[in-house]
């Protein structure tokens, strides 16, 4: 019998690389689809398929039907998202109408990475930002599709996930990744306004665990994958003992966010890594 083909979108991403790596630990043909739009060629992992283009255009770019598609291939910043909106149109919702009639087409399972901005300011924060109001419609549209035309589906929301191979530089960096990245350069740690803005930061590993367990396992909605510890930016900062220059107010930066992980949690998945740890970790070795 064949291997299981897998599809990633976005599979030369940050999060979508460590997935690819993942699968093919466990056997699967894995193939990614990305525009390198964020991704990069220095994620590719050795035997998987990489296919570039837009995932707009899945149906002439993918031409075997996979078992299961992880759908991780969207725009993924908020502030930044006002001044991309066309990007986002089109990586998000062009995206999501054609990949959702592909594996409606290929007759497969599909995981939607949703976006936990939906679940911000207890729900106002999902028409808070382009990106947030994208990510919430589509989490709306693949569950219409589940019940329009059978397409088996979960959706993962992510919370705040940093680790290797996270982006370090430029207006797309992640906030862990950025004060790593300072500190190494001796730099002022730069925190938004008013600081007190709450994230619960989740490690890369506990993520893919999260992720292959529901991909497996999971059908339906709100499939969290988050860590129970919260922590302000500023309380963020101050564990990277740097010092800190606070920056004005950003639009669309949300205060608070649920972390609803209990259907993840019934399937056996739990937070296994700390970020204070990992913090340390880097310290260590002189912020490498």
């Amino acid at each position: 019998m064949s291997n299981k083909k897998v599809l990633v979108t976005g599979g030369a991403g940050f999060v979508g690389s460590h997935l690819c790596e993942r699968l093919i630990t466990m056997g699967y043909d894995v193939y990614s689809l990305d525009n390198y739009f964020t991704g990069s060629e220095a994620n590719h992992v050795a035997s998987v398929t990489y296919i570039r283009g837009e995932t707009k255009n899945i149906d002439t770019l993918v031409d075997f039907a996979p078992d299961m598609v992880y759908h991780l291939g969207e725009y993924s910043r908020v502030e930044q998202s006002f001044g991309d909106i066309e990007k986002v149109w089109a990586y998000n919702k062009e995206g999501i109408f054609a990949v959702l009639e592909f594996v409606r087409k290929a007759g497969c399972k599909i995981l939607y990475a949703g976006s936990s901005t939906k679940f911000g300011d207890g729900g106002l924060g999902r028409s808070a930002s382009p990106y947030a109001w994208t990510k919430a419609t589509n989490t709306e549209l693949v569950m219409n599709y589940g019940n329009w035309f059978n397409v088996p589906y979960a959706i993962t929301y992510f919370y705040n996930v940093y680790g290797e191979r996270e982006i370090q530089t430029g207006k797309y960096a992640t906030l862990i990744a950025l004060f790593k990245e300072k500190m190494k350069k001796g730099e002022s740690l730069t925190v938004v306004s008013p600081g007190s803005q709450k994230r619960n930061f989740t490690h890369i590993d506990d993520i893919i665990d999260g992720l292959v367990l529901v991909g497996e396992n999971g059908y339906g909605d709100e499939f969290g994958i988050g860590s129970e510890e919260g922590f302000t930016i500023l309380e963020v900062a101050k564990m990277f003992n740097g010092d800190i220059a606070m920056l004005p107010e950003r639009k669309g930066n949300r205060m608070t966010a649920d972390v609803v992980s209990d259907k993840t949690k019934a399937l056996g998945w739990t937070a296994k890594r700390t970020l204070a740890g990992y913090i340390e970790n880097l310290r260590l070795n002189s912020w490498k």
